[in-house]
């Protein structure tokens, strides 16, 4: 499930660090453990897992912060006092309530030790997910944060891949597989996946490269590259493609990577 959240400040002019990911990604964390320790502690710490696997994932993602801005270094100006956040996760429709609730009236607090806003979340909606009912279907996708994919190399470091890289399409497949195997079991698998299908749809403009810092000036700092501006087509059962939508394409998916949104389905003949 999405949920939008919009922010507003007590004024406009404020800086972020431009790498403001791993701050909203902290403030969800300290959010759902106010709201529900349990569930924060098992997100934090162990995630959801596969059987007889060292792999876990959080699944949930977020955008990138949506409002008008300047770029001054390698801080973010703001130019008005609203800002919105679009925040998934992979729950039951019955927590749409709960989700809603631990969100609204919160403060925010996104920064680094030079510069930090604080956000009051006015308003919380939820937002549809346009799929059909359809068992499998066809639908565009369009990131709303940086799509990171790679390949692990001997030291475990990825290598970052291109949306042009032949690699691209198998590796957010291969991870995609994997967060279902952890949801709904490893067997199911080949049957949810029988028909699935994506490619990479390039417009005029070729997608642009975001270097990312996690982590900035610590001795945990680590830089990670994704992409924007193309677009997913994509083919699934609907289950499938649910936990992609909530869950995120791709990897660093807590960190606010690989959100993405449908722009347009394909009906069935």
């Amino acid at each position: 499930m999405h949920f939008l959240l919009k922010l507003s400040t007590s004024r406009a002019q404020q800086q972020l660090p431009l790498n403001y990911q791993y701050p909203v990604s902290a403030v969800i964390y300290r959010i759902l453990q106010q709201a529900d320790s349990a569930y924060a502690g098992f997100l934090h710490d162990a995630g959801y897992k596969q059987k007889d696997s060292m792999k876990t994932f959080k699944l949930f993602t977020f955008s990138d912060l949506k409002t008008p801005f300047r770029i001054i270094g390698d801080r973010l100006q703001l130019l008005t006092r609203q800002v919105e956040l679009i925040v998934s996760f992979h729950l039951p429709q019955a927590a749409e309530n709960f989700i809603k609730g631990i969100f609204l009236n919160q403060q925010i607090e996104i920064g680094d030790k030079r510069s930090r806003v604080i956000f009051l979340v006015d308003q919380v909606e939820a937002l549809p997910l346009l799929l059909t009912n359809d068992d499998v279907q066809e639908v565009i996708l369009q990131p709303l944060s940086a799509v990171v994919a790679g390949i692990k190399n001997e030291k475990g470091h990825y290598t970052f891949l291109s949306p042009d890289h032949p690699d691209f399409v198998p590796q957010l497949i291969y991870n995609w597989k994997e967060k279902y195997a952890t949801v709904y079991g490893a067997e199911q698998v080949a049957i949810a996946f029988a028909d699935t299908a994506m490619e990479v749809i390039f417009y005029t403009n070729p997608p642009k490269s975001r270097l990312i810092t996690i982590k900035a000036d610590t001795p945990a700092e680590t830089k990670i590259r994704g992409f924007v501006n193309f677009g997913l087509k994509v083919r699934g059962e609907r289950e499938a493609l649910e936990l992609l939508l909530n869950a995120g394409v791709g990897v660093y998916n807590s960190l606010g990577m690989g959100g993405v949104e449908v722009i347009s389905q394909f009906k069935k003949a």
